[in-house]
């Protein structure tokens, strides 16, 4: 193994700690495949960045087909001849290597930047510029601390190019939020200290229950560990950091089900940091409910929904590599008979902006047909997609008709309005797929999933196989029956 510290790992690391140990020290015969998702996104990756070198209307040095030792022996050559703008190119300096995908010259020195085909900032919206991606951001600063080590650098600025065809200044030295004074630069140290210590074998790193197993290649290892360990983030939102601060005083599910909370009392407050009293006494019941055998699910407290004869069960179906939402699914049913139960969707052949618009229009006139109704949706992303599309779209919806049918008498997120609130569940997350399977649903599908049907729409898009379409529907489909099969489980709970 190479002693060298790359931006690949240092973005693995702020991924997962444990998949870059396994990364470097796992049995490989033990990784899932690849899923055919994440290989799409390398591929509109790569095939985005060879569109945005293409289009330059500058100058520049392409080193992109030369080997390792090469490229870096071309990429000082360029630096030192003062080569406006290098791409493809390789530097090092003492144990950091890395490949930025731009090296701009500055005044004599030179800045790095990155090409990337998602948006080059996170939480966007009309009350927020966004910021930063931490991932994006280690990578930079790794390639910003080699050229600094160099006595090249022109500045802790780095860039991105993004999708959206703007250059994003990524300032390192820049806190990284109003609440949380510490910089970008500092959190980068700290990230490369770990990372360091990971690959030296003196920082052990533990497997931790998250969203982001879904994607992993080690995810299937990686929860056989997590259920012979028991581990506490096997408990819904008991997360990593929290996991880490408890485990030194109590180290699995069920040692936590039996525990005395008061021994972990300090003041008003406990001893661990970022856990209050009420959110350990909510992991222990839950820690409970998955130690004890046959235990069912329950209301916390009683729920009131709205009443209408038409019950519409929405999804949608979004493309975010093309920035489009495609599809958007409804089960309807009329005075709770499922004999009664029919789908309606509305689908985009094309990822246009006149075909996404049709489709946004042919669903929001269902809707209005479809009143009194209520809508019911899982998480908040529905009503994020169609407020962005209300404001792509004003003619087709003004934003009294959004905040209209987002009402609370009329729409309800069963995730945040009803599971998360008022319920409680012997599983180890409360996604759709989880509650809806525990309940006895079954997808038709043998791998269901809405990376899975991203890749879908690409080969649709690719090759108007209508195989593909139907598979997209029918997945689609299923999900807003899984979505009936939970509302009707949770009337069926006890309180």
């Amino acid at each position: 193994m190479s002693d060298k510290l790359s931006a690949n790992m240092l973005y693995n690391y702020v991924k997962c700690p444990h998949r870059l140990t396994l990364d470097l020290f796992g049995d490989y015969s033990k990784r899932d495949p690849i899923s055919v998702f994440v290989k799409l996104l390398w591929e509109k990756g790569t095939d985005f960045e060879k569109q945005v070198i293409e289009n330059l209307q500058i100058p520049f040095l392409d080193l992109h087909s030369y080997s390792r030792i090469e490229k870096e022996k071309r990429t000082k050559e360029a630096i030192d001849n003062g080569v406006e703008l290098i791409y493809s190119g390789r530097i090092g300096a003492g144990n950091l290597i890395g490949e930025p995908d731009l090296l701009r010259r500055s005044g004599d020195g030179y800045i790095s930047g990155d090409i990337k085909s998602g948006s080059g900032l996170e939480g966007e919206n009309d009350l927020s510029e966004g910021k930063p991606k931490l991932h994006y951001t280690v990578q930079l600063a790794l390639y910003t601390d080699i050229l600094e080590r160099l006595g090249i650098l022109a500045g802790r600025t780095p860039f991105i190019w993004d999708i959206h065809g703007r250059e994003i200044e990524y300032n390192l030295n820049s806190p990284q939020s109003t609440r949380n004074p510490e910089s970008w630069w500092v959190k980068y140290k700290n990230c490369l200290e770990a990372v360091r210590r990971i690959a030296n074998q003196d920082l052990k790193t533990l497997p931790a229950y998250s969203g982001a197993c879904k994607l992993c290649h080690w995810r299937t290892y990686c929860l056989k560990c997590l259920r012979k360990a028991n581990d506490l983030t096997l408990i819904p939102e008991l997360g990593r950091s929290k996991r880490d601060a408890m485990i030194n005083y109590v180290d699995s599910v069920s040692e936590f089900a039996k525990a005395d909370l008061d021994i972990f009392k300090k003041k008003n407050k406990t001893i661990f940091p970022g856990i209050g009293m009420g959110s350990l006494q909510k992991f222990q019941e839950r820690a409970m409910l998955l130690s004890k055998r046959g235990s069912q699910p329950y209301l916390k407290s009683q729920i009131s929904l709205p009443d209408a004869p038409t019950e519409l069960f929405f999804d949608i179906e979004t493309d975010p590599m093309r920035d489009i939402c495609y599809l958007h699914g409804f089960l309807e049913r009329r005075n709770r008979d499922n004999s009664s139960e029919r789908y309606i969707p509305f689908f985009s052949d094309q990822p246009n902006e006149q075909e996404e618009k049709r489709a946004f229009s042919q669903a929001w006139e269902f809707i209005q047909k479809s009143m009194p109704c209520v809508i019911y949706y899982y998480s908040p992303y529905e009503k994020t997609q169609w407020k962005k599309l209300q404001g792509k779209y004003p003619d087709v919806m003004s934003e009294d008709d959004i905040e209209g049918m987002f009402d609370s008498d009329y729409t309800v997120d069963l995730y945040l309005d009803v599971v998360k609130k008022k319920t409680e569940w012997p599983t180890n997350d409360y996604s759709i797929k989880t509650l809806a399977s525990y309940l006895g649903f079954r997808w038709r599908d043998t791998s269901p999933s809405g990376a899975e049907s991203i890749e879908w729409y690409h080969r649709w898009v690719e090759t108007g196989d209508v195989n593909i379409k139907n598979r997209i529907l029918k997945y689609n489909e299923d999900d807003c029956i899984a979505t009936r099969v939970l509302l009707d489980g949770i009337f069926s709970l006890p309180l």
